[in-house]
């Protein structure tokens, strides 16, 4: 008996899920199963075929020389399965369909919640699905329809899209902690301060606070009691009168206006490129998705 007799559909589809994740618990995740019974099925497909396609050890899973050969076969396959289906909303009256988006919370606050409401108002058959987060996600490999990113950090093999102005960082803190602290003169003085920090990776070093003044870019190291992976709470911590924090201006501006926070540093804080929408060249623009990227397109002086 064939190889593809002996292989369901479902059970190849499920295998590829495991290897491109190599974690049995996210994948069961994306299909909607439990990792018991992803397992199982894992043990059932290897025993029909007579091959072993996955290592487990205690902390992960990974393809083996004869799983790695599979995949390669089948993803792009799947892959285009999908972007057919995802194709036939064509024929509907409507684009229709979910997007799946990563990026960061400063970002859908800034330059997607303000025109949500009226992109769903006017899609009904759309469903966008958004996931924080601040660790560079691989698009392509964790099957997300597109990311967000600054311009300057997306790889050219990408379609980027501007959906946001350039923007600046800016030094923050309450008037309670700077009547407790004198204000810092030069962003070398930060080291004396009780900073609010961000880690974007829970594995990488935490972030640098970057500075340019006459052309000459440098970066201090700040310490503080308090370490995120979310520049919304930062923000908070610094209004909270926790210590300092270096967040998007756009984001602190309510806060300035109102006088719950006072900016520093200004002359130091230098602008960044704007954020883009992007996504890999080869993926064929479903309507719903098409119509995502032309809602939030950024436009000058929109």
């Amino acid at each position: 008996m064939s190889i593809a007799k002996i292989a369901k559909i479902d059970d190849l589809q499920a295998f590829v899920a495991v290897a491109r994740a190599r974690s049995f618990t996210k994948a069961a995740v994306q299909i909607g199963v439990t990792p018991s019974a992803l397992s199982h099925t894992m043990r059932a497909l290897e025993a029909r075929l007579g091959l072993r396609l996955l290592s487990r050890t205690t902390r992960n899973v990974a393809p083996t020389e004869a799983g790695e050969r599979l995949l390669r076969s089948l993803a792009p396959l799947f892959d285009q399965i999908g972007l057919e289906v995802e194709a036939l909303g064509e024929l509907r009256d409507k684009p229709a369909g979910t997007i799946r988006i990563t990026c960061t919370d400063d970002a859908i606050e800034l330059y997607l919640r303000p025109r949500l409401a009226q992109f769903l108002a006017d899609y009904p058959d759309v469903t966008l699905e958004f996931m924080v987060d601040y660790g560079f996600t691989n698009v392509v490999e964790e099957r997300f329809d597109a990311g967000i990113r600054l311009g300057e950090a997306i790889s050219k093999d990408m379609i980027a899209v501007r959906i946001s102005p350039d923007w600046r960082l800016a030094v923050v803190g309450s008037p309670d902690y700077f009547a407790r602290n004198p204000a810092p003169q030069t962003p070398q003085e930060l080291t004396r301060h009780r900073c609010v920090n961000i880690r974007h990776r829970p594995a990488g070093a935490i972030y640098a606070w970057e500075f340019e003044k006459d052309g000459h870019a440098f970066s201090v190291k700040t310490e503080g009691q308090l370490v995120f992976n979310s520049v919304v709470h930062m923000l908070n911590s610094a209004v909270d009168g926790i210590g300092l924090a270096y967040v998007p201006q756009q984001l602190a501006a309510p806060y300035l206006a109102d006088g719950r926070l006072v900016e520093v540093l200004a002359d130091w804080c230098p602008y960044f490129e704007g954020f883009h929408l992007y996504y890999p060249n080869r993926r064929q623009a479903s309507p719903a998705f098409a119509a995502f990227v032309d809602a939030f397109r950024y436009r000058d002086g929109a």
